[in-house]
């Protein structure tokens, strides 16, 4: 989904495969609060599998945890076509984060398909978000605060990141994009709530 105005403001929405590959290895490892932004966990439920035995003798949690928050650092501030690409079997790129490259491996296949499936359900969530009209709200927040101002917005890009997250929330990452709950425009007034703020900041 992508929004442009006149001025030469840009807004576009996705998810990310790279994200979300990230969130489920996140949520089968139990690492509640890791990463920033320390997003909540994912909806709907990934099924824990305690990784402490798997990655015992390469650091054990704390550097599985140390490990996916600089992948997660990485995936937050980058384009996701910059960020490093998932290669199995071996995850050759993953070499200098041995726990987390452990994970990979046993855990790939399933972190695979709930991506695959996450993915196609944003797609026909953003269909019906098109067809609704619901789509539109970010481009009104941009006019309501051109009317308030008395001007066209600034040049500006912003890009917003969705994720099947279960906390309905977002979180803003400096300069210009911001990761969401994709379920958090159900909620207008919530997203107003998260979203205007940033869009007035950048206007």
């Amino acid at each position: 989904m992508e929004h442009t105005g006149s001025s030469g403001w840009r807004i576009t929405a996705d998810t990310s495969a790279q994200m979300l590959m990230a969130l489920y290895f996140h949520d089968v490892a139990g690492l509640e609060g890791a990463g920033l932004p320390a997003v909540s966990a994912a909806e709907p439920p990934i099924r824990r599998a305690d990784p402490r035995q798997l990655t015992a003798h390469v650091g054990g949690p704390t550097a599985l945890r140390r490990e996916w928050e600089n992948w997660w650092s990485h995936l937050v501030k980058e384009d996701t076509g910059a960020s490093t690409a998932l290669d199995p079997p071996a995850f050759k790129a993953f070499d200098g984060s041995p726990a987390l490259q452990l994970v990979m491996q046993a855990h790939y296949g399933a972190a695979t398909t709930w991506a695959r499936e996450r993915k196609a359900e944003y797609q026909r969530e953003a269909q019906e978000r098109e067809a609704s009209g619901r789509s539109k709200l970010i481009s009104r927040l941009v006019q309501d605060r051109e009317m308030e101002l008395g001007r066209d917005a600034r040049q500006f890009e912003l890009k917003l990141i969705e994720l099947p997250l279960h906390e309905a929330r977002a979180w803003y990452v400096e300069p210009n994009r911001m990761i969401l709950s994709q379920k958090l425009i159900e909620d207008e007034a919530a997203y107003r709530s998260f979203v205007q703020p940033v869009v007035e900041l950048l206007v």
